[in-house]
This record gives C-alpha cells, sequence and structure tokens, in this order.
C-alpha cells in the first residue's frame, strides 16, 4: 500500500492478491491520510478515527466514514503502472 500523486490527487495504491487497485488516499470524513492507516484483508483504516473503506469498490465499511472513496482506473503497461482517470460510481 503506498500513496502517489498523480496530477493534483492524492491516490492510495494498493496490491491485494496480485490485483491493483486505486482509490482516494484521503478519507472522506476527516480527511486524513489513508496510506498512513493499516491495511487488513482488503480494507484499509483510517488512523485518524477508525474509519474502515473497503480497497476494491471505494465503499466505507464501519463509520464514522459515510462517503465512499472515489476509485481510479488502474493498468500496467510494462514496468509502469498507469492511474486514472477516475471511475464513475455504480
Amino acid at each position: 500500500m503506498m500513496s502517489v500523486r498523480v496530477g493534483s490527487e492524492e491516490v492510495l495504491l494498493v496490491n491485494l492478491d496480485g490485483h491493483l487497485h486505486a482509490c482516494d488516499d484521503i478519507c472522506t470524513h476527516a480527511y486524513a491520510n489513508l496510506s498512513e492507516g493499516d491495511l487488513e484483508e482488503g480494507e484499509v483504516v483510517c488512523p485518524l478515527h477508525g474509519a474502515v473503506f473497503d480497497v476494491a469498490s471505494g465503499k466505507p465499511v464501519t463509520p464514522p466514514a459515510t462517503e465512499a472513496l472515489r476509485k481510479f482506473a488502474v493498468r500496467v503497461e510494462g514496468d509502469d503502472v498507469l492511474v486514472g482517470p477516475v471511475i464513475e460510481a455504480d
């Protein structure tokens, strides 16, 4: 799990069992960097208030967060990991 800058966006990049996922690195509840939290079984825990998000969907799993993280398209081309644009929510 790591934070990367894509343009002006802070993006959380996570490898889950060989599948790359990219979502906002900033918690939707209190604007903390999720990359400074813990990754547990596909879920990232915000280091500030403990909100939990599903990395694959971006959806909040536990309060205090109620708003989903934006997801970004991510693909690998050779040695490069390309991130963006934002994927529209369901």
